[in-house]
């Protein structure tokens, strides 16, 4: 007892027994005493397990408290691995996770590793002790794998066990509230039987872990909800903050507006509030204002003209490019234009709508500017309308209407129909608004084409420049027929007619997508348009011939006929005519002079020789008509007076 009291080593126990066989002790009391020392020995290795379990409760309360600290889940995971390892006194540990898409395991940490067996290394869903950890929910321990057939093995998972050289392994679930988390594993690379009291201990570490393992996925989860929050409060804050500075900005340019600020002044404090350069551009591209002068990565006024009209139709900002941003200026469905910022942060949300506040500000800006031009863009309309569908208005009511609208009645006008072909109507009916007003001239929309009144004394040139505007822009060619020009208010509907023609005759000749003027077309015109007017054809090819004949009481037209009949022979035409031929060389240069030099070209002179026989025709068919066509009943003619 004395020497249990004093935890004497094994040997001083032994050595009671020397002194009683020396002193001729009974056997009876040899005996009692060797049931002594097996008691004494039996209460040793009691306490030496007592102490063994109290310094292996001591480490879980210790490890225990190690788990309660603030980790990240590696962290915490290499900490569970080193102390199931050193709990043990093992080679190694390692923990796997369950991967829900794939069925299969993945090792997520390891401690005292040597081989391959390291983090993300795969582990086969169903095989080796994991799989049967993971079936039964309960530990798995074999004092040496590779020969234990009760493991369910897998070529994988054997060749980096015996990589490692790992013999003995045990392996523990990690489950929270019926949640399976994975498998806690701790090897030796000897052969070794476990102990209940190793189990236990590796099924309490493997409760701890569990526990710290959701709890530091809570935290995680916690703390990412946060980093949320405060990213969001941020965001929040800071939209706020810009939500407030546009709403200043804009408070500040209505104040601006009702001061009487001009274009320059309004760009000047939205480039300040956005930061950048800040131009306002007219709808064919043209700057108008600009705070500074403009990047290189603008591009031309044709391609920016284009952009101009996608951002009206799209009527919202548009990105023009990595660091430009165009937003539309429009009244109705007419573009004013646009307004271009550069700016090389890219723009929130509370960015663009302070630059559609801005368009929008430019916008009323524009219109008190030109309200008086705005305000009549419908009038003008209607007064086109008038001019073309409204008969017998009084002329003096029309010049008195075109001249409140600024249109000079005196100048000549050429009228255009132009026809789309293809795409969207509506670009192409903002663009003629907006160009009928720049070149001071009038727009509508009839029978699905575009009609314009523009200053001009030449049709065709004008027709092939409104294609040349037009069809770029548009991505798709336009068929443009047109007539003119006009010398009264009064002349505006029957070249609207004509014009009509015009473009029926490129139609039926199959020439969609190109340009013509009514008097290019010639006899073609006069025969494939919808309406024929003859007396306009004759007019417009041998007129000047007529009038002459009329005013001077010559035979000009006789000689024309009788040149072409003795097949363009002079010396055969006076004979026909009974004059000498330097007679007829006379008339002839007259009508050089009266109709152009090239009205001997072929296809020229097909078209003189058709007037001729429509003009003789005529006359045998009215002979109450007066032969001559002169100028004062020409436009009478055309409208196909009696």
């Amino acid at each position: 007892m004395e020497l249990l009291a004093r935890e004497a080593p094994a040997g001083a126990f032994e050595d009671l027994l020397g002194p009683a066989g020396r002193s001729g002790a009974s056997r009876a009391r040899r005996e009692e005493l060797d049931q002594a020392l097996r008691l004494a020995a039996d209460v040793r290795e009691q306490l030496g397990r007592r102490q063994q379990r109290e310094a292996v409760l001591s480490a879980l309360v210790d490890t225990a408290h190690d788990l309660t600290l603030p980790y990240d889940l590696d962290a915490l995971l290499r900490v569970i691995a080193r102390r199931a390892r050193l709990l043990l006194n093992l080679d190694m540990a390692y923990i796997s996770f369950h991967d829900e898409e794939t069925g299969d395991s993945y090792v997520r940490t390891a401690d005292g590793h040597a081989t391959s067996l390291t983090v993300g290394f795969r582990v086969p869903g169903g095989s080796g002790l994991g799989g049967s950890v993971r079936t039964s929910s309960a530990p798995f321990w074999s004092p040496d794998y590779l020969a234990d057939e009760r493991v369910s093995h897998h070529s994988v998972i054997d060749e980096v066990v015996r990589a490692e050289g790992l013999r003995a392994i045990v392996a523990v679930p990690l489950r929270h509230r019926g949640v399976a988390l994975g498998v806690l594993y701790a090897a030796d690379r000897t052969i070794r039987h476990f102990t209940p009291d190793e189990i236990a201990l590796m099924a309490s570490l493997g409760d701890l872990a569990s526990v710290a393992i959701e709890k530091t996925r809570v935290l995680s989860r916690a703390r990412a909800d946060i980093a949320d929050l405060e990213r969001y409060t941020s965001q929040a804050k800071s939209d706020l903050v810009s939500e407030r500075r546009a709403n200043d900005a804009h408070a500040r340019m209505t104040d601006l507006l009702l001061a009487g600020g001009d274009l320059g002044q309004l760009l000047a404090l939205a480039a300040e509030t956005l930061g950048g350069t800040a131009a306002a551009l007219d709808p064919d591209g043209r700057v108008l204002s600009a705070t500074g002068p403009l990047p290189p990565t603008v591009p031309g006024p044709e391609e920016t003209a284009q952009a101009v009209l996608e951002t009206h139709v799209a009527r919202r900002p548009v990105q023009f490019g990595p660091d430009l941003w165009l937003a539309p200026v429009a009244a109705g469905t007419e573009c004013l234009g646009c307004v271009l910022l550069h700016t090389g942060d890219p723009l929130s949300d509370s960015g663009l709508r302070l630059l559609r506040l801005t368009a929008g500000t430019t916008g009323v800006l524009m219109l008190m500017h030109r309200n008086t031009a705005v305000a009549e863009s419908q009038v003008r309309e209607e007064f086109f309308e008038d001019l073309l569908t409204v008969p017998g208005r009084p002329l003096a009511q029309l010049r008195d209407r075109a001249r409140r609208l600024g249109l000079d009645v005196e100048r000549p006008y050429a009228v255009a129909v132009i026809r789309p072909e293809g795409g969207s109507q509506g670009r192409a009916v903002v663009w003629a608004s907006s160009y009928a007003l720049r070149a001071g001239g009038l727009s509508t929309v009839r029978g699905g084409c575009l009609t314009l009144l523009l200053p001009s004394d030449n049709p065709g040139a004008t027709a092939r420049q409104v294609s040349e505007e037009l069809s770029p822009l548009l991505g798709h060619p336009v068929t443009v027929g047109a007539a003119g020009p006009t010398t009264g208010l009064a002349d505006i509907e029957p070249a609207h007619a004509e014009a009509v023609r015009c473009l029926g005759a490129l139609t039926a000749l199959g020439s969609t997508g190109t340009t013509a003027a009514a008097n290019e077309l010639g006899f073609l015109g006069l025969l494939l348009g919808d309406h024929h007017s003859v007396g306009g054809y004759i007019a417009d090819t041998i007129g000047p011939v007529i009038d002459y004949d009329s005013h001077r009481f010559t035979n000009l037209v006789l000689t024309l006929e009788a040149y072409f009949e003795s097949g363009s022979s002079p010396t055969h035409a006076a004979e026909t005519l009974h004059v000498h031929p330097n007679t007829v060389s006379r008339r002839l240069e007259r009508i050089t002079a009266l109709l152009g030099e090239d009205w001997q070209e072929p296809a020229r002179a097909l078209e003189v020789q058709l007037a001729l026989r429509l003009h003789r025709t005529r006359d045998t068919l009215r002979p109450d008509v007066p032969a001559p066509v002169t100028g004062e009943n020409a436009h009478a003619d055309r409208l196909g007076a009696p």
